[in-house]
């Protein structure tokens, strides 16, 4: 399969290769907001909230290098890298949820209100939109630890991650006109 960019489609399949983008998109939305909405959160020791946190930038890290292969090898690396920062995002919201969902369980005084799932998804947008309100702060050294770490991952993510998704971008329509130069 030869990639292209998007511009390079006729009217009828950008059309449909943006609703399939869009479509993937709000599928992973909805599955991973379903997932951790659906699933129990316990409380985790300091011990286990570490842990946790290595294994979140694992798993990012892991998702980021597959859908960095699947968009060099997309016949449209522009919208799969879309597709990939839908994804990824999602991904990173629902594991800082859950980590301070779990911190929030050990500890009622983790924070200054006790989360919920709903809560912990607003706190992590918030910060990770610099926004933070200030209604939900972390009143622990652990909580001001961990939101200090995801500030260092949010500002890695909006910069470095964008930046290899796109270059991975690049990267798969280069290969495809070096493709057609040899043919």
């Amino acid at each position: 399969m030869t990639a292209r960019r998007l511009t390079d489609l006729n009217k009828r399949e950008r059309r449909r290769a943006v609703i399939r983008t869009f479509v993937e998109i709000i599928g992973a939305w909805i599955i991973l907001l379903g997932v951790f909405y659906a699933v129990p959160v316990g409380a985790g020791t300091d011990a286990s909230i570490a842990v946790r946190i290595v294994i979140c930038v694992a798993l990012l890290a892991i998702v980021l290098a597959w859908q960095s292969r699947r968009i060099i090898r997309s016949d449209v690396p522009e919208l799969r890298a879309a597709t990939a920062l839908g994804v990824t995002i999602p991904l990173f919201f629902v594991m800082f949820a859950t980590i301070y969902l779990s911190m929030s369980h050990a500890s009622a005084t983790s924070f200054t209100q006790d989360l919920d799932h709903t809560r912990a998804m607003y706190f992590t947008i918030t910060t990770f939109a610099t926004v933070g309100y200030g209604d939900i702060t972390p009143t622990t050294d652990l909580g001001r630890i961990v939101v200090s770490i995801q500030m260092i991952l949010d500002l890695i993510l909006i910069g470095g991650v964008v930046r290899v998704l796109f270059n991975a971008a690049q990267t798969g329509l280069k290969r495809a006109e070096a493709e057609s130069e040899e043919t």
